[in-house]
């Protein structure tokens, strides 16, 4: 109990911006801390979920809506997964060889694509929100796409080999009961699949919207994992944040334009 409690403070304090008692990192308090990444995500979709209430009780401009919602998971992760979206798309975007891309990736200094792609980025998290304000029969998607999203990068972590033997998704991924980890992270994603299929099921087509989310993101997961392994070997930190931020994206896409045609 002691070791869940452990890695569950381990978790928020590197994955979230939340204050939470700090523990020290070793072994024993890090070998489940990736079985509760998807916590975060469950923050951010009830915030997101308040957020929402809030303002349609109050009538608030579309715009101020999505604004605010593209700014929940950036205050509650601490831009944690951004900065990984960030230093990825600089890598790619360098076109040198596996060597090059890698110590792209290690640069503390941002080039001149990360900044580009992460503007797009948020103004298409911006556009999304917006359409889901105008048409949210299918909110539920976006709110659990944050937790899926983790789910599935934490399992990217335990179960794909490093790129290095040096840097955070190293550290935790050779911390972590590998096994049991990936087990309830499986267990969670369809954990979280299952409850958004419930929230949308009185929704006119919404296990249909549902399924194309889970298509959708098993697509992007095999996308990523050529990515990650023919380009740069591995799996690195800032490739995990990669992989959730556009996760999370594809979620909000999908509730998005789902709803715009229903």
């Amino acid at each position: 109990m002691k070791s869940a409690w452990s890695g569950l403070l381990v978790a928020f304090s590197m994955y979230s911006a939340v204050p939470v008692p700090q523990v020290q990192w070793e072994k024993r308090t890090m070998r489940w801390a990736l079985g509760f990444l998807p916590l975060v995500g469950v923050l951010i979709g009830a915030l997101e979920w308040l957020w929402f209430l809030f303002c349609t009780r109050f009538a608030a401009d579309g715009l101020f809506y999505a604004v605010g919602a593209a700014l929940i998971p950036l205050f509650v992760s601490g831009g944690i997964h951004l900065d990984g979206l960030c230093d990825t798309c600089d890598a790619l975007c360098s076109y040198g060889d596996r060597e090059k891309r890698l110590a792209v990736l290690k640069d503390p200094h941002v080039g001149a694509f990360g900044p580009m792609w992460l503007i797009a980025f948020l103004l298409a998290e911006v556009g999304c929100f917006a359409q889901i304000y105008a048409r949210p029969a299918l909110l539920p998607l976006a709110v659990c796409g944050f937790a899926i999203a983790r789910a599935m990068g934490g399992c990217k972590v335990v179960l794909t080999p490093c790129a290095k033997d040096s840097g955070l998704a190293h550290l935790f991924a050779e911390n972590s009961d590998k096994k049991v980890v990936a087990v309830a992270l499986i267990v969670e994603v369809l954990l979280y699949l299952t409850v958004t299929g419930l929230l949308v099921y009185a929704v006119p087509h919404g296990l249909t919207a549902a399924t194309v989310l889970m298509a959708v993101l098993l697509v992007w997961h095999g996308v990523h994992e050529h990515m990650t392994r023919s380009i740069f070997g591995g799996i690195t930190g800032d490739l995990a944040g990669f992989y959730i931020s556009v996760s999370e994206l594809l979620a909000l896409a999908c509730a998005a334009l789902g709803g715009l045609m229903l």
